[in-house]
């Protein structure tokens, strides 16, 4: 005769869920005021970064034999990994002659301009000097102080994440005609989910903002879309850790714990007529079920489904942030 069972109860990741018409939804307008997004992201505006940079996905800098180069703020940039699998970062313009080194090789954890050769192993030489650099396992960050002009911090400020080998992380990069802050205005502004994202999410309904008091941060309450009527229910809180990354944590329901990261990286110099600004965004996703250590296994298949999933998402909400670009610097922004 088997004995009591312990331990919590299986539940199905699944639900079953039926979305209201579109247009019968309740309006979220009047939770969303422009006050409250505009206070939240002055207050993110107002944290250090230590001019810290997100330039890519970690997994994109890992060849041995080749740079990779990224245009941040104005300022070229290469990076590199060292014989020792040690990531270099620095100018993209060659000293010599200002060939751009992202096109050049690497030999030996040397760089080799592929104009005349001149080699770079990642130290100062001629001028040309080198760039703090970060790999959190996830992403790759460049440290740009004159670019920042922040007082200068040793490491970025990367959220909490699940442990390293215990999730699938994907990254997902996008660019658009705004600023960084559009972008983060866009993920400080919740409320849009629904009905701007029907396809991706059902009965969104924010249950705690930074007016009510506690961390500053706000608390969401929402079914994320699988298939038909299908969808997985959670608890999301969305923070601003930093003046350009803004960061969802579910903190209940199925997954707790995984992260979706936004990080707005601007492309073009401060001031310029026509702005790009890329969107980085690394989903980190884990679960406590045992079944979890499958889709770990399965992960260079999930990487692009999950980054074809942020792509929809994405071509919204860049028009969204391109729209709030335009309004602004016309002055026809609302508030």
């Amino acid at each position: 005769m088997n004995g009591p069972r312990t331990g919590p109860a299986w539940t199905p990741p699944l639900r079953l869920r039926r979305s209201p018409r579109w247009e019968r939804q309740d309006p979220t307008w009047r939770e969303a005021r422009p006050s409250l997004i505009a206070d939240a992201l002055a207050r993110a505006a107002a944290r250090p970064s230590g001019n810290w940079y997100v330039v890519g996905a970690s997994r994109e800098t890992a060849a041995r034999d080749r740079p990779y180069g990224r245009t941040v703020a104005g300022r070229e940039v290469v990076l590199w990994r060292a014989e020792d699998g040690t990531l270099r970062a620095g100018p993209g313009e060659c000293p010599h002659l200002g060939a751009p080194l992202r096109d050049s090789r690497v030999a030996c954890g040397t760089l080799l301009c592929h104009w005349h050769g001149l080699g770079l192993d990642g130290g100062a030489f001629a001028g040309w000097q080198p760039y703090p650099v970060h790999d959190d396992g996830v992403l790759v960050w460049v440290r740009l102080d004159t670019v920042g002009g922040e007082p200068p911090l040793e490491q970025p400020v990367v959220p909490v994440r699940p442990r390293a080998g215990s999730a699938v992380d994907a990254v997902f990069t996008a660019v658009g005609r705004c600023e960084p802050q559009d972008v983060v205005a866009n993920r400080l502004d919740p409320w849009h989910g629904s009905w701007f994202h029907p396809y991706a999410f059902v009965g969104l309904k924010v249950v705690r903002t930074p007016d009510d008091g506690g961390d500053d941060g706000f608390a969401v309450d929402v079914s994320f879309k699988v298939a038909g009527r299908l969808v997985v229910p959670v608890r999301a809180v969305f923070t601003a850790p930093e003046p350009r990354t803004v960061v969802m944590h579910i903190t209940d329901g199925e997954g707790v714990g995984s992260v979706v990261e936004t990080h707005a990286t601007p492309l073009t110099a401060p001031g310029v007529t026509r702005p790009r600004t890329a969107v980085v965004e690394a989903v980190v996703a884990a679960s406590g079920r045992r079944g979890f250590a499958v889709a770990r296994a399965a992960a260079p298949a999930l990487r692009p489904l999950m980054r074809r999933t942020a792509a929809r998402l994405w071509r919204d909400d860049l028009a969204y942030a391109e729209r709030r670009w335009t309004l602004r610097s016309s002055g026809r922004f609302p508030g």
